[in-house]
């Protein structure tokens, strides 16, 4: 039992969307689901941000400090329009919280209120997804 969960935590620490579906399929519970996705997911966000902060500090050792700003238009667009909260949430909600840190590092966002943001999505994430599969799985 101890090995199912810590596979759900482990799981949800890269993708949430493989580590709901893996419980139901160990037939855990769904509030011991939730727990260990919402576990794992955190720790995959301070994880993430922990080394995005160490790899960009590792990129930019030996570059000189030419302010040379490129930034790709939709991209820029994007970013002026939603800000930290749509790439915490929604970049969350949509294509997981270690590509969204990774995108708020390298376009210099404010890591804690990206933080914040991520674990809020994080949160929204695994009750959305594990209340879909329980009531889903009530149907069959």
């Amino acid at each position: 039992m101890f090995l199912k969960i810590l596979t759900v935590a482990a799981l949800a620490t890269f993708e949430i969307y493989a580590a709901i579906p893996a419980g139901f399929a160990f037939g855990l519970s769904p509030w011991v689901i939730f727990f260990a996705s919402i576990t794992g997911g955190l720790v995959g966000v301070f994880v993430a941000a922990f080394l995005g902060d160490k790899i960009r500090a590792f990129f930019y050792k030996n570059k000189p400090k030419e302010e040379k700003k490129y930034k790709h238009p939709m991209v820029h667009k994007i970013w002026e329009k939603y800000g930290i909260v749509g790439l915490g949430f929604f970049g969350t909600m949509s294509v997981g919280a270690p590509i969204s840190i990774a995108v708020g590092v390298g376009l210099n966002a404010d890591l804690k209120k990206l933080l914040t943001w991520c674990c809020v999505g994080v949160a929204c994430r695994c009750v959305i997804f594990t209340l879909i599969g329980h009531y889903g799985l009530k149907l069959f």
